[in-house]
């Protein structure tokens, strides 16, 4: 056992709050922008969990951060909105970003990503529109699932694929879902699925 493992106890209450963390800041934000009327989408980490429950919720993974969808238009409207919530604004590698204003750390705060737009130079697809999303059971809107699934593929990390083996693994990538796939991006899904070892009942698409 390292010397550092030995000065360290086992801190499970520590996670919890940084779930619970999470929670309180999703839930403020998309109150804020649903009482103005400003549109926007649950993406991220949060939408595949919420997706992710509607069939296994001891499947999710809990997320540090929020990421919402934005229509560039929306972004001065959504400044006053969560500046009024005790909310900072700035910009991270040209990505906006909203952080609390006693904890403005950029890797915990709300990252915005601009709806019809690339989100790098050198991304092939625009990310969607707000309008594809729906209301969840919690309230509120977040991204339809073949518009997220389309999003992780784009992205491509590994986070992203992490969390499309989970969407593989509780049967909510379909044959159907695939199929409105672009062929570049079909390719991508069918080498995380292939690539799964764990993965016993893999979908045909």
């Amino acid at each position: 056992m390292s010397m550092a493992a030995t000065r360290r106890r086992p801190d499970f209450g520590a996670y919890v709050t940084a779930v619970e963390r999470v929670e309180r800041l999703l839930m403020r934000v998309t109150q804020a922008l649903d009482a103005a009327q400003v549109n926007y989408a649950v993406i991220g980490g949060n939408a595949v969990a919420a997706w992710v429950s509607t069939v296994d919720p001891g499947a999710t993974r809990a997320t540090k951060d929020v990421d919402l969808l934005l229509r560039r238009s929306d972004l001065d409207r959504a400044k006053d909105v969560l500046s009024a919530i005790g909310l900072v604004y700035d910009e991270v590698l040209v990505i906006p970003v909203f952080m609390e204003s006693d904890d403005p750390l950029s890797s915990r705060g709300v990252h915005v990503i601009l709806a019809g737009e690339r989100i790098r130079e050198t991304a092939k697809y625009a990310a969607p529109g707000v309008d594809h999303a729906q209301r969840a059971e919690s309230g509120f809107w977040v991204l339809d699932l073949a518009s997220l699934v389309a999003m992780k593929l784009e992205a491509n990390r590994r986070v992203d694929q992490v969390h499309l083996e989970d969407l593989l693994c509780v049967g909510l990538i379909d044959a159907q879902l695939a199929g409105e796939l672009p062929s570049d991006l079909l390719e991508r899904l069918r080498h995380i699925r292939d690539t799964m070892e764990w993965f016993s009942d893999r979908p045909e698409f």
